[in-house]
């Protein structure tokens, strides 16, 4: 198949509507994984992986019933007993309301549907954002140097100019130095030095790509995130619909004399709890990856090997970057990532990853069927497990 042109990609990424373009958006990087493939003897490059990435966040920009699933981890979870806590406090303020009355006010402010909602906007943002830029580059990539029989310095320096300088969120320098790496991949006949070659360009654009994602991920985890004030705000106003009043003032006086209240103890231990178990969940089901039947947890770590040309890695500018980013050298030892948020934890997972499935077959497998594909660049949402 031929590889993706610009104008496609520019026309993928400038869809509005999230889940067919996230759909098309991972067909895209399939495509253009497969064409940069068409090299002989070349392994996994980072639209291989984008992929299946990107195929992951279509779960999550669908939503897949994630909303019912969070609500019911937060229900038989230890914030039932912070909510209960907090129906507490409330009545000792008087509310006329009853129990069962205050609870359901309380989820109803937790809002693990808005929740899910606010993550699924996020990561259809970054899924876009990084496609109509590193996507963009892959098919001039493809156009400009794909086809070269020689190492062709002209085209090359041709292609490198159009990006920008400097280093990322704004600064393009580690795209240009992947794709100088995956043009000098196409000519190298050493197998290990090919692999060290594709693994620094896969590892420059992920590293490029994870820095650009920062706030897109950030607002993900922080999804189920409400300011404590504005959550009791709310809830006495719910509770207190005609003598809200009284009940603030007596708030305000209690604070003023001794401190936080107990309501507002309760508050912050039910949404420090509820942000705890929503990051838990959302890098399970909404950050998580499959690659090709193989699932990832990204909490966990790895438990791959190395292909055996990329045990002991020789490319000093490989080992360089690796010493920065992998903080347990050659090895899947602490792989798994603490918190998603943090991009150090990201990368070193990533980079552990992409070292493992280097020369991963199934990563080249098809992501959808042949009926889907011609569904979703139809503009239709395809039938059957997507």
């Amino acid at each position: 198949m031929p590889a993706p042109t610009l104008i496609e990609v520019e026309q993928i990424a400038t869809r509005r509507e999230p889940v067919i373009r996230n759909l098309q958006i991972t067909q895209c990087y399939y495509e253009l994984s497969a064409a940069i493939a068409t090299r002989p003897d070349l392994n996994a490059n980072w639209c291989t992986f984008a992929t299946w990435a990107s195929k992951q966040a279509g779960q999550s920009i669908r939503k897949e019933d994630l909303a019912r699933t969070l609500d019911m981890l937060l229900n038989a979870s230890t914030a039932t007993t912070a909510a209960h806590n907090v129906t507490l406090s409330v009545q000792q303020l008087g509310t006329q309301r009853g129990p069962r009355q205050i609870r359901e006010s309380v989820w109803e402010l937790v809002n693990p549907a808005a929740a899910v909602d606010r993550a699924s906007d996020a990561v259809a943002r970054g899924n876009q954002k990084v496609f109509e830029e590193i996507g963009r580059e892959f098919a001039r990539f493809c156009a400009d140097c794909l086809s070269d029989a020689d190492f062709n310095v002209d085209h090359l320096a041709q292609f490198v100019a159009g990006l920008r300088p400097g280093d990322p969120p704004d600064g393009q320098r580690y795209l240009k130095q992947a794709f100088a790496r995956y043009y000098q991949a196409f000519f190298e006949a050493d197998l290990k030095t090919r692999l060290e070659l594709l693994l620094l360009a896969n590892l420059e654009i992920g590293f490029h790509e994870q820095t650009r994602l920062q706030p897109e991920i950030a607002a993900a985890m922080e999804a189920a995130i409400i300011e404590p004030k504005e959550f009791t705000r709310r809830l006495l106003k719910a509770l207190f619909p005609y003598r809200g009043w009284l009940a603030r003032f007596r708030l305000w006086l209690t604070r003023l004399l001794t401190g936080p209240t107990p309501l507002d103890r309760a508050v912050a231990a039910l949404l420090i709890e509820v942000r705890r178990l929503a990051r838990l969940f959302i890098t399970e089901h909404m950050l998580s990856i499959d690659l090709a039947g193989t699932r990832l947890k990204l909490g966990d770590d790895l438990t791959a090997e190395f292909p055996p040309e990329l045990t002991a890695i020789t490319h000093p500018d490989l080992r360089a970057l690796l010493d920065v980013i992998d903080p347990t050298p050659d090895s899947v030892r602490d792989s798994g990532a603490l918190d998603w948020a943090e991009l150090a934890d990201r990368i070193h997972f990533i980079a552990d990853m992409f070292r493992c499935y280097a020369a991963s077959p199934a990563l080249f497998n098809p992501p959808f069927t042949p009926d889907q594909v011609i569904a979703l660049k139809s503009g239709h949402i395809p039938g059957g497990r997507l």
